[in-house]
C-alpha cells in the first residue's frame, strides 16, 4: 500500500472554509483500532451542509468530510473484525469530528462499524448509506408503534431526497398505501416508479399550521421538519404516528400540543448517528433483504471523488434526486 492516498479535505481560514483534494500520509488519520480500505462513500444532506460551509457539521479543522462509507480492513488491531471483511460505517460523528469517508484510506474505533450483509456489494452499501439506513429505521419506529398497512395511507415529505426515496421503496414493499410530497412536480413519475400510489405538491403542507386539520395520515417519515412536521402533526389520525429524522427546512416545530393530548399523535425522534449497534444490525439485516434491487438502482447515481464539491452545493439547492455514490476505488 503506498504510503500516501488521496483524500477530500476541508479545513478553515480567516476567510472561511477550504476544500481541496490532497494526497495525505497515515499519519494524518485520526486514532482507531481498524484500517479500511474505502471503496465508496456517498454524498448525504449532512455532507453537503457541512462541505458548504451551510451550518456547523465540522467541528475539526482540518478534516476529511463523508458521513459513511465501505470498504474492506487491512489492519485490525483489536475488535470483532479481521483483514478482508467487508465493512459498513454510518454516524458516530464520522466526517464531523472523526476523519470520514472521502479518502482512500480510513481508520476507525472497531465498535463503529457493521460486517456487510451476505450478498451485498460496497456499492449497493452505499447506494444505501446514510440516508437508507435512516429511512429503515423510520419505518421500524411506525410499525413498532403499531402503525401497519392495513391502518391507512402513510406521508413521506421530500421524497424524492435519499431518505425519502429509500423510505417510498421501502414502505410500498411491505404494502403500504404511500403518499408522497415533493415540491417537485415532474419527478412524479419517478416517485410512482418507486412504489408511491400518489404524490403530492410540498405547499398542501405548507402555510401557518393549524392546531388540528382534516385528519389523513396514520404515520408519515419527515425529514423537513419546521412548518411542513407542524402541519403533518395536525393532519395524522388519530394514535398515528410520525417518525421524525431531517430539519431540510428548519429546527423550529411551530405547531400546538393539540394533536397529542386531543389524538393521541406520536412523534418518535429517529437517529442513525448514535444508532446502538444491535439496532444497527437489525436494520442492514432488513435492507438487504427488503429493499428492491431495481428500485435502489433507479435512485442512484454514481460520481468520483472529484465531483464531490460540486454534488454538496448541488444536494443543499436541493437539486439531486435519490441517492449519490461515490465511487472511490
Amino acid at each position: 500500500m503506498s504510503d500516501t492516498f488521496r483524500a477530500l479535505v476541508v479545513d478553515r481560514t480567516d476567510d472561511g472554509q477550504t476544500v481541496e483534494m490532497r494526497r495525505v500520509g497515515g499519519d494524518f488519520l485520526m486514532d482507531g483500532d481498524v484500517d479500511v480500505a474505502v471503496s465508496h462513500s456517498t454524498v448525504n444532506y449532512k455532507d453537503g451542509l457541512a462541505i458548504t460551509g451551510r451550518a456547523p457539521i465540522i467541528r475539526t479543522f482540518p478534516l476529511i468530510p463523508g458521513i459513511d462509507f465501505a470498504g474492506t480492513v487491512t489492519a485490525s488491531r483489536g475488535g470483532d473484525f479481521a483483514t478482508g471483511d467487508r465493512v459498513i460505517l454510518t454516524g458516530w460523528g464520522v466526517g464531523e469530528s472523526h476523519h470520514g469517508g472521502y479518502a482512500e484510506r480510513a481508520r476507525v474505533k472497531s465498535g463503529w462499524l457493521v460486517p456487510m450483509p451476505e450478498g451485498m456489494t460496497p456499492g449497493r452499501a452505499m447506494a444505501i448509506g446514510t440516508a437508507g439506513f435512516t429511512a429503515m429505521l423510520c419505518v421500524m419506529a411506525l410499525e413498532e408503534q403499531g402503525v401497519l398497512p392495513q391502518s391507512g395511507e402513510v406521508l413521506v415529505t421530500g421524497a424524492t431526497g435519499g431518505v425519502g426515496s429509500v423510505a417510498v421503496a421501502l414502505l410500498a414493499g411491505r404494502g403500504y398505501r404511500v403518499v408522497a410530497s415533493t415540491g417537485k412536480a415532474d419527478e412524479a413519475g419517478y416517485l410512482k416508479e418507486l412504489g408511491a400510489a400518489e404524490v403530492i405538491d410540498r405547499e398542501e403542507l405548507a402555510g401557518k399550521p393549524r392546531p388540528l386539520a382534516k385528519a389523513r395520515w396514520a404515520g408519515a417519515v419527515d425529514v423537513a421538519g419546521s412548518v411542513t412536521l407542524a402541519n403533518v402533526l395536525s393532519q395524522v389520525k388519530y394514535g398515528g404516528t410520525v417518525a421524525a429524522c431531517g430539519l431540510a427546512q428548519g429546527m423550529d416545530l411551530p405547531a400546538s400540543v393539540a394533536p397529542f393530548i386531543l389524538r393521541g399523535v406520536k412523534l418518535v425522534g429517529v437517529d442513525s448517528v448514535m444508532c446502538p449497534k444491535e439496532r444497527r444490525l437489525q436494520a442492514w439485516k432488513l435492507l438487504a433483504e427488503e429493499l428492491d434491487g431495481e428500485k435502489l438502482a433507479a435512485m442512484t447515481s454514481h460520481i468520483t471523488l472529484d465531483d464531490v464539491p460540486d454534488a454538496a452545493g448541488k444536494i443543499v439547492r436541493g437539486e439531486v434526486r435519490g441517492r449519490l455514490v461515490v465511487d472511490i476505488a
